[in-house]
């Protein structure tokens, strides 16, 4: 799925329920809580703090996915295409740190 589609399913599942999508600052905390998630399951999975034996298994691409769903509802409520919105970052990454690091060489 690309993420034209992924904005489209994200409006057509929100527009189904009178309260629609929350503010955008809702969605900011929601995003910062989101984030919080995966970091704790990145932390059990590769940091210094295991989980305890009682807590359940969680799953970073779901974390993942979940970040997804909150980027494509803030975008949707502020009328942006995050494909433009990927575009126009990439051409920011490859002009600006084009030459920042270290290139792999051919063998």
């Amino acid at each position: 799925m690309d993420i034209k589609h992924m904005q489209k399913e994200v409006d057509e599942w929100i527009s189904q329920f009178q309260e629609g999508y929350w503010q955008p600052s809702n969605q900011m905390v929601k995003l910062i809580e989101e984030v919080g998630e995966l970091a704790r399951e990145i932390n059990h999975y590769y940091g210094q703090k295991p989980k305890k034996i009682s807590e359940p298994s969680g799953d970073i691409a779901l974390e993942l996915g979940d970040i997804l769903f909150v980027i494509a509802c803030l975008a949707n409520t502020l009328n942006i295409d995050l494909t433009e919105a990927f575009i126009r970052v990439m051409e920011k990454y490859k002009t600006r740190d084009k030459n920042r690091w270290t290139p792999i060489k051919n063998v």
